[in-house]
């Protein structure tokens, strides 16, 4: 009989099978095995060239250990997604109170999921009120560009040159990365870009009368943290209500007081009629997304119970993911996070410029609130060829993942690039960041690039430990 036909045999584990306990005794060797041989090697070797495969046990807050005992400062912050740093002691004591509560019962409506709905009307702007949940930023995205086409009756959709909204493939469609797009295509039709910044552009798309959305970042993260020019929100907002078009505000990276707002569109006091989130919503630990919309756009397009199924999902508005939800709304509210990320934001900024004023390798610096990039200057041909390889390949379109190589392996700060301009690094920490930690940045900021005062020193300083990483692995 084949093994496999044998119920006695089907319920023995497999030889090499790993359990829970055995997976966190694993050292970091065999976790980069793992991910070389059942996940994605290439992502796997592009993250040991700068030493980004270590291995982390510990986090509380802005801080993580490594396996070896060594502290580091996260000032990636998951992407936005930590603004209440890493385990919160809130959020986890709230998912400690619904553990023995159902977490999935379809045939109920959710208690968790009808209060945290309830608190979202509350918590956002203007007379935004119906919530769907869902599971992650890019599931929020495709929920609101269904929505925006069930009620308006219309098909096109405007997004922006240089954002992000996720790589389902709706969510991809509005993406402005060919990179990241043509691999996939053909992608849903009807999609245009226009310039980030251009009212003039946006207009002459939208007087067709056919788009039923126009999806944008107040701040586009991905992009390079890019600010809008004064003016834009509000004025796409007057555009967009003249032409019967639904403003799609993304304020999943954004959002829950990152730019020193409670949501980055009340700098310019302005509402869209949905409203993205996810990221910072489940507290850092559980996943969670949601869009919010008005009641009038809810009800063209879900408002009969002919249409009350035509989208949904499985493990949205589940029971700890909403109650981590909550937990980290009150959080937010009780450390006054925004205020904080304002002042700090604030603080970054001031000496981020200063940095920038002493060494040209600086291009420019730019942020809102603990939402910041710093963006390097390009070298000449001839400087790229001082390193070889891949590493000058890295080199030459990747400056910023050499700043943050350094930024790790040095001094022990975590950083990263930002997706759509890999020469901008991003400073996302937790809102609660001290101002020690801040000048802990900058002092290492300083002796990098008073190190490295070209692209020559930078570069060579990365195939080296690019290299190193090479040899030993």
């Amino acid at each position: 009989m084949n093994a496999k036909d044998n119920p006695l045999q089907q319920a023995r584990r497999p030889a090499g099978w790993m359990s829970l306990e055995g997976a966190l005794k694993q050292d970091r060797e065999q976790v980069v095995e793992n991910h070389k041989t059942y996940l994605n090697a290439s992502l796997a070797m592009m993250m040991g060239l700068l030493n980004f495969d270590k291995q982390f046990t510990k986090a509380q807050g802005i801080q993580v250990w490594d396996s070896q005992g060594n502290l580091y400062l996260d000032f990636l912050g998951a992407y936005g997604a930590l603004n209440l740093g890493h385990n919160h002691p809130k959020v986890l004591a709230a998912l400690d109170r619904v553990r023995e509560q159902p977490n999935l019962l379809q045939a109920s409506l959710g208690t968790i999921a009808g209060a945290l709905a309830k608190n979202l009307a509350l918590f956002t702007p203007g007379n935004l009120r119906r919530s769907f949940f869902g599971n992650s930023g890019a599931e929020a995205v495709e929920g609101a560009l269904k929505l925006a086409r069930a009620a308006t009756g219309r098909q096109g959709l405007v997004y922006c040159h240089g954002s992000f909204h996720g790589k389902t493939l709706g969510a991809l469609s509005v993406t402005g990365r060919e990179k990241y797009q043509k691999v996939f295509a053909p992608l849903i039709p009807d999609c245009s870009p226009v310039p980030f910044g251009s009212l003039e552009a946006l207009e002459a798309v939208l007087r067709e009368k056919t788009h039923a959305a126009f999806i944008v970042e107040p701040i586009q993260g991905e992009g390079g943290i890019i600010l809008p020019p004064e003016g834009y929100l509000s004025g796409a907002r007057q555009i967009c209500s003249r032409h019967g078009t639904l403003l799609i505000f993304d304020e999943i990276q954004t959002g829950l007081g990152r730019t020193g707002k409670m949501f980055a569109c009340q700098h310019d006091g302005i509402t869209p009629d949905i409203m993205c989130l996810a990221k910072s919503l489940g507290g850092g630990i559980m996943p969670i997304g949601a869009y919010i919309t008005t009641d009038e756009v809810w009800k063209k397009a879900y408002g009969s119970m002919e249409k009350a199924l035509l989208h949904t999902t499985t493990f949205g508005g589940n029971t700890w993911a909403a109650a981590a939800a909550i937990a980290a709304l009150e959080a937010i509210y009780e450390e006054n996070l925004p205020e904080q990320a304002r002042e700090s934001g604030d603080y970054l900024l001031a000496g981020l410029h200063k940095l920038k004023e002493k060494y040209p390798l600086v291009k420019d610096v730019r942020g809102r609130g603990l939402m910041v990039g710093i963006e390097f200057n390009q070298p000449g041909g001839l400087a790229v060829k001082a390193t070889f390889g891949l590493a000058s390949k890295l080199s030459e379109e990747y400056l910023g993942s050499l700043v943050a190589g350094e930024l790790l392996n040095k001094y022990r700060i975590i950083t990263a690039y930002t997706l759509n301009n890999p020469n901008v690094i991003r400073l996302e920490p937790p809102l609660g960041v001290s101002r020690e930690q801040l000048d802990t940045l900058l002092e290492a900021l300083e002796k990098i690039f008073s190190s490295h005062k070209g692209f020559i020193g930078m570069a060579a300083s990365g195939a080296k430990t690019m290299l190193k990483s090479l040899i030993k692995k």
